[in-house]
């Protein structure tokens, strides 16, 4: 039988060798649309990349039901805490149709979640969360091996989704929360569950980051929610908020913002709260900052447009005609970047990518970078060294690089020897749950490190974030004189 195998790679756990597995069943499986020329016309013909081969196929899988079958002989054991939080989930569920919990990260929120669906004994469960973090959360239903089926499935891609779920499961649901108006995503979630009314679990370690308004479009749709009665936000807020007005330019508008603590006590009766501190999680996490000299030729850039507030080239213009443009410019600027009036950006500067691959040669690494076009530099000087693949990363040898706002939540970087950041967001949140991606319950110390061009922005900000507080256009103007 063991002949029939792919044999185990060298440093591979039965689950790396199922994911390893399963990429190969999709490239023996993938297609290609050619183009055919018909009496009818041009038509889409699907043919497959390669030619049926049995054995092969076979092989591989024989393989990952084996270790599909070794991975579910070990199966997870709970913790107390999450066997005590499981207990009180379920009757909550049950009562209400509705909970959220929130769990700190790294403290188990989707095994929590998907081991109270067992417990209740659904039948067909609904996950939605983040593109990145899809493979993450389809491995712990396969180490859990519950009696019900799942679907997981990113936010954007809802509208394309189309079954019958007893349960929906809302992974990191604060980014629901926007306001006034409902997002996007909040109303594909809400028509869903309008339609459907399935029981609902929201899961977030930080449920209200920068408002408690942030909970209503979080749970609007729900059925019974503590806010149901009230028509929409505007109405919500007429009782929950304190309602200011700010100048936006040389307008006054309403600002929401400022929501009452009752909303918190509102929704106390579906929530279990649990931390890290609680679960017993000492995380000892070691920062370094590490300078960067950039390109003299950067350096001249960012002062002329700190000048002149505009930069013309041949066919690109740079301009900076307010303090929000010219703060996220040099924001860019500073690590090797820029993006035009056009829409159009380029790489000015590669001494940062040059810095990391130079420092961290020979080490596994999670790169976080703020700007899109810092990840082109990433790979001009990494080449095939770099992927943005969670599942590639954690089964092969290559180093992985993640937008901060994308990568800092419901994703796991344990496989990292450090983390490394090309950049810094100017959001608090993004500071705290980002650099917390390596954490596990068997792995609480870290190494992060931050690349900061020399005499940059970088570090002014990260005075800010590292202090709980986002860094606004006041503290940049403050900043602009040092900088």
């Amino acid at each position: 039988m063991m002949t029939e195998l792919i044999n185990r790679i060298p440093g591979f756990s039965d689950m790396d060798m199922y994911l390893w597995c399963k990429k190969l069943q999709e490239a023996c499986e993938s297609t290609i649309v050619h183009k055919k020329k018909t009496k009818d016309g041009v038509v889409d013909t699907i043919e497959r990349m390669f030619e049926t081969n049995d054995p092969v196929e076979n092989r591989i899988s024989n393989s990952m039901k084996f270790y599909l079958e070794k991975m579910q002989k070990g199966k997870i054991e709970f913790r107390d805490y999450q066997i005590d939080i499981m207990e009180k989930g379920v009757e909550c569920l049950q009562r209400h149709r509705f909970l959220y919990l929130a769990m700190e990260v790294r403290t188990g929120k989707t095994l929590t979640s998907l081991g109270i669906c067992d417990k209740v004994g659904v039948k067909r469960v609904l996950f939605v969360t983040k593109k990145k973090a899809i493979s993450s959360i389809e491995q712990d239903y396969i180490m859990l091996g519950p009696g019900f089926e799942i679907d997981v499935i990113n936010y954007e891609s809802l509208h394309t989704i189309d079954n019958k779920w007893d349960v929906v499961i809302l992974d990191e649901a604060h980014s629901l929360g926007a306001f006034p108006k409902p997002s996007g995503r909040a109303e594909l979630a809400g028509q869903i569950i309008a339609r459907q009314k399935p029981m609902v679990i929201l899961l977030s370690g930080t449920p209200t980051p920068e408002s408690y308004c942030q909970m209503y479009h979080q749970v609007y749709a729900i059925p019974g929610n503590p806010f149901s009665g009230f028509k929409n936000f505007y109405r919500f807020a007429e009782e929950y908020a304190d309602i200011k007005m700010k100048k936006v330019n040389s307008l006054f508008i309403k600002d929401y913002s400022h929501g009452k603590e009752k909303i918190l006590e509102a929704i106390k009766p579906y929530t279990i709260n649990y931390t890290q501190k609680e679960a017993g999680f000492v995380v000892d996490t070691t920062e370094e900052i590490l300078e960067v000299e950039m390109k003299p030729s950067t350096y001249k850039m960012i002062d002329r447009l700190k000048r002149d507030l505009v930069i013309e080239g041949k066919d690109e213009v740079i301009l900076a005609d307010t303090s929000v443009k010219l703060m996220t410019k040099m924001h860019q600027m500073y690590s090797g970047t820029v993006k035009f009036e056009s829409g159009k950006s380029m790489i000015i500067d590669t001494s940062k990518a040059e810095f990391i691959k130079e420092n961290f040669e020979g080490c596994k690494i999670g790169i976080f970078y703020k700007f899109k076009e810092e990840l082109e530099s990433l790979k001009q000087i990494f080449g095939d060294e770099l992927t943005t693949d969670l599942d590639e990363f954690n089964t092969t040898w290559k180093n992985i690089a993640l937008q901060i706002v994308s990568g800092r939540e419901g994703i796991s970087l344990m496989k990292a020897q450090y983390l490394v950041y090309y950049n810094i967001d100017f959001s608090a949140t993004s500071y705290w749950q980002s650099r917390d991606r390596m954490t596990t319950r068997d792995r609480l110390k870290n190494q992060v490190y931050w690349v900061f061009a020399k005499d940059g922005i970088e570090k002014k900000i990260y005075q800010a974030v590292s202090d709980k507080k986002d860094y606004t256009i006041n503290h940049f103007k403050k900043d602009l004189f040092s900088l």
